[in-house]
């Protein structure tokens, strides 16, 4: 199953949120990810700061296939509980992205927007 099409986040506005903010835009009917799962997904990273996207698995055409244990934090835990043939937004702050400023990543520091379509799970 392919989801239908690349997804488009709009800019933020507020304050960047201090907390993991999960939101369901489609409820999948497939089989549920675990915290053990290898997942199979889609997805698109956008900066909370910039709307800017900095990664896409859309633009490869190609979906990844991760142990979700490997991913980061905000992976690890937004998406348990999500079904196969759903499509969820994470909202990651530093501490479950890429860790503090000046961390030796590039998004080190940032709050960041992905949108993950799960298409399989293992």
């Amino acid at each position: 199953m392919t989801s239908p099409q690349k997804p488009t986040v709009d800019a933020p506005t507020g304050p960047a949120p201090t907390e993991l903010e999960i939101t369901d835009i489609t409820v999948g009917d497939g089989a549920e990810a675990q915290a053990g799962s290898t997942v199979d997904v889609h997805y698109l990273g956008v900066s909370f700061d910039s709307g800017e996207e900095f990664d896409s698995s859309w633009s490869r055409n190609q979906s990844i296939n991760f142990p979700l244990r490997s991913l980061i934090a905000g992976w690890q835990q937004g998406i348990p509980g999500m079904k196969v043939g759903g499509r969820r937004q994470l909202v990651c702050p530093p501490q479950l992205a890429y860790g503090p400023k000046g961390g030796g990543h590039p998004l080190s520091g940032q709050t960041l927007i992905f949108v993950i379509d799960l298409l399989g799970v293992k």
